[in-house]
Formats: structure tokens, C-alpha cells, sequence
């Protein structure tokens, strides 16, 4: 254990006095939409609002304004491929000290130029793309920490980073009274620890819950079994922002396990249908990590109890695929459907689908035909479609209305 992982509400009162002209206190918002999907009264805390675009900041702020007058001099760095990189990059910049960012060579071109942005040119503050993976970035950050004398800011194995966290704590706990239970997002365990903290320590009875994707669930093999299945080949996620492959024993020894009651984990097809319900309903953008406390509770596996505050965390999503997180969230929540149908090539089969589709009130977006896909024979043919439906009961019913009219069906 790490002796000096050590955080108390008093910490994180302190780190609220230290950051609060550097941050924004962010709206914790009432969603109808989803209290009356999920049945809790819900409110969703929007720290996808927040400077930068996420709850970085609260963290590094705090740790950099720690810092004593040599460090301050001798600069920051930190490794990262997206918020904690544009956190650290800012908040060094709001206290006068040079930041060095090392982010992978292939991080996204919108992250590397907005940390670029929050760095300060007169400081010497500067942005490193190296390596393709965050391992490489680690490596060479640590490196030039020990050569240049720079000050490695964590992005969670730090009192001062959990403490500043935690100040998100103290805001729900003030802003809806009476909550039965806060749902928390999971990467390295930083902000969960520090909510946790703040939260019980106001109220001991508030259930603290933990949400990882399914692609990386090694936190909550920790949580439930005590151990973890290394995870040593490349993940693919929306949730890229809490993909930490390897947990932190201190943070679980020292935090998740002692004040985390709860973890679940989500997949992909509910993290889009998340960020999709996000942008329709509460009208807020939602980045994969930011939307997963969300998405666990529109599965309706979690006991939430009466009311219950969930942590959209993040909004920095990558643009060039949103359209494609739009369509899969839209499959995902039966809004939108892709058919595969095999019929008779006769003249009048595509008319007598297309008519079944009208008098159900589905909007055909696309039609394809196919007569020779093989597996079908040389009198059928095979008709794709992608459809706009309501629900998977509405398409439901325009299969059993197809079939009932001589289809059969394939996957699309």
C-alpha cells in the first residue's frame, strides 16, 4: 500500500477554497426523461460542462497549486491522451507554471491542438506526441521527469488529485438533498475515491456506485474476486477515457474497497444508447466515459433507491464518429433497424414489403436488392432495408407481419 494515499473531507474542503476561482461549480440537472424510464428520480451532474470538458481539472489544479515555489519552477508533466493532458495543460497555465504534455503520436488531432491551446507559449509550456500507445507516452514522461527535474502529476494515485476530485462530491451533496445513491464512472479509480470521500462522509447511509465498460472490467474483478485478468492485447472502446488496463492496488486498498458499495459494468451497444439519450433528451454532449453511470442505469440492474445522482463526466467525444455512435445508440434503443429479407423474385414482392412498412408507419432510409448473395436460391431474392421504427416491439411486429406474408429472414 501506498502510505501516502491519504484523503479526508477536510482535504477535500481545503481543495475546494484552493481551486474554486480556477474551475466552474457545475449544474447538477433534474432529467424527467430518464427518472421516468428508470423509476429513481434521477439528476444528472454535468461535468462534461466543466473547463475543458471535463472533471480533470479539479484535480490537477489542486495539485499543482500544492506545489512549492522550487517544483512551481522547475515545471509540471504529465502522460495522457485526452483530459487529464488538457486539465493539466490549463490549470499549470491559470498558476504560472510550465507544463510538458507527452500524448501518443496517434491521439486525436482535436485533444493534442486544444491541450496545445491551454498551455502557455511564454511559460514554455509544450505538447510531445511520442510512441503510438499510452504506455510509450508513460515511459517517456517519467524519463524526462527524472532528467529535467519536472514534477509527474498523476492522474489518479495522488491525495491532491483525489481530494480535488472530490470537490464534485461536496457539490451534489449540496445542490439535491436527501440522495440515496451517486453513480460514478471507473478508470483509474481518482474521482469514484474522491466522491466517495466527500459524499459519505455528509452522508454515511448515500450508496456509492462504480461503472466500467465491459472491455475493461479489471477494477470490478478487483471488487468482487480480489483479482484481475491482465488484459496484454489492444482495446477498442467508446469509453477510452476509463480503459485503464491495469487497476491500482492502492487505490483499491485504500479507497474503492472501503467506500464503493456497488459496481457494474456496461457494453458498448449501452454506452451509445447513453450518449444518444443524452443528446436527445437532456440535450447534453457526452463523451463514452461520461455517459457509462447513465447507461448502467438505464439497464435497470442497478438499486438505485428514491433519488439518485449520476456523473456525466466528461463531453470531449471525437466528432468524426458521433454519427456512428448516433446509429448504433439508435439500434440499441429499437429507433432504428437494419432487415435482411428473403422473398420470392417475383414481380410485386418488393411492393408487398414495402406496403407492410407503410401500413405500420416504419420510414424506409435505404432499400438494396441483392439476387445473388449466396445461400439463397436462383428464384429469391434477398432485399436489405434500414428502417426508423419506435421500439423493438414496433419492429417486432413488422417481422411477424413480413413472415406472415411468406419472408424469412437473414441478419443484415
Amino acid at each position: 500500500m501506498n502510505p501516502n494515499l491519504s484523503v479526508t473531507i477536510e482535504d477535500i474542503q481545503n481543495a475546494r477554497k484552493t481551486i474554486q476561482n480556477m474551475i466552474n461549480v457545475t449544474l447538477c440537472d433534474y432529467s424527467k426523461s430518464a427518472t421516468d424510464l428508470i423509476g429513481s428520480e434521477i439528476f444528472l451532474k454535468l461535468e462534461n460542462t466543466q473547463r475543458t470538458g471535463s472533471f480533470k481539472i479539479r484535480g490537477a489544479a489542486n495539485k499543482i497549486a500544492s506545489l512549492t515555489l522550487d517544483e512551481k519552477k522547475r515545471g509540471v508533466i504529465c502522460c495522457s491522451a485526452g483530459n487529464h493532458a488538457q486539465g493539466v495543460a490549463l490549470s499549470s497555465t491559470l498558476s504560472g507554471v510550465k507544463s510538458v504534455i507527452v500524448m501518443p503520436e496517434n491521439a486525436p488531432i482535436a485533444k493534442v491542438e486544444a491541450t496545445k491551446k491551454y498551455g502557455s507559449e511564454i511559460l514554455g509550456s509544450e505538447v510531445i506526441l511520442h510512441g503510438q500507445t499510452f504506455d510509450d507516452a508513460k515511459v517517456l514522461a517519467l524519463k524526462l521527469a527524472e532528467e529535467k527535474k519536472y514534477v509527474f502529476v498523476h492522474p489518479f494515485e495522488d491525495s491532491k488529485v483525489i481530494a480535488g476530485q472530490g470537490t464534485i462530491g461536496l457539490e451534489i451533496c449540496e445542490q439535491i438533498q436527501n440522495l440515496d445513491s451517486i453513480v460514478v464512472p471507473i478508470g483509474g479509480g481518482g474521482l469514484i475515491s474522491g466522491i466517495a470521500i466527500a459524499a459519505k462522509s455528509i452522508n454515511p447511509k448515500i450508496k456509492i456506485i462504480g461503472v466500467q465498460t465491459e472491455a475493461v472490467s479489471t477494477m470490478v474483478q478487483m471488487f468482487q474476486t480480489k483479482k484481475y485478468t491482465p488484459i496484454t492485447n489492444s482495446i477498442s472502446t467508446l469509453a477510452d477515457g476509463i480503459a485503464v488496463k491495469a487497476p491500482s492496488q492502492p487505490m483499491f486498498d485504500q479507497f474503492i474497497s472501503k467506500y464503493v458499495d456497488e459496481v457494474a459494468t456496461v457494453n458498448e451497444g449501452q454506452i451509445a444508447e447513453a450518449i444518444v439519450f443524452l443528446l436527445e433528451r437532456a440535450k447534453t454532449v457526452s463523451e463514452g466515459s461520461g455517459a457509462v453511470a447513465l447507461a448502467a442505469a438505464l439497464s435497470k440492474k442497478l438499486n438505485l433507491g428514491k433519488k439518485s445522482c449520476m456523473l456525466v463526466c466528461g463531453g470531449n467525444i471525437d466528432l468524426n464518429i458521433v454519427s456512428d455512435i448516433i446509429q448504433r445508440g439508435q439500434i440499441q434503443r429499437g429507433r432504428l433497424c437494419e432487415l435482411s429479407v428473403i422473398v420470392p423474385d417475383i414481380p410485386g414482392s418488393l411492393s408487398r414489403l414495402t406496403q407492410i412498412l407503410a401500413e405500420n408507419r416504419a420510414n424506409i432510409l435505404e432499400v438494396h436488392h441483392d439476387r445473388v448473395k449466396q445461400g439463397i436460391s436462383v428464384k429469391e431474392t434477398r432485399i436489405d432495408f434500414v428502417i426508423e421504427t419506435t421500439s423493438h416491439e414496433h419492429i417486432e411486429t413488422i417481422r411477424k407481419c413480413m413472415a406472415g406474408a411468406g419472408a424469412r429472414f437473414e441478419e443484415a
